[in-house]
């Protein structure tokens, strides 16, 4: 009778570690190695403006350009 619920203590903490895991799930950042959602480069960004009619094709290829000298640059 004296050690019916001698083991609560062991329920309790797995019931913690759960928790923390579920809360370190749902509040990791989306910006670290192996993300959720890959970001958007500036050159798909240029694509789906373009394509969204948001800019005109001279404007696509001097930007598009710009971009691909960059990237060029950078290696």
């Amino acid at each position: 009778m004296l050690y019916n619920n001698y083991y609560w203590a062991v329920d309790l903490i797995w019931w913690v570690i759960l928790l923390v895991l579920l809360f370190w799930i749902v509040t990791t950042p989306y910006d670290v190695p192996g993300q959720r959602y890959k970001k958007d480069s500036p050159l798909d960004i240029l694509r789906r403006r373009f394509a969204s009619g948001q800019i005109t094709n001279e404007e696509y290829l001097v930007k598009k350009k710009i971009l691909e000298q960059d990237v060029a640059a950078k290696s």
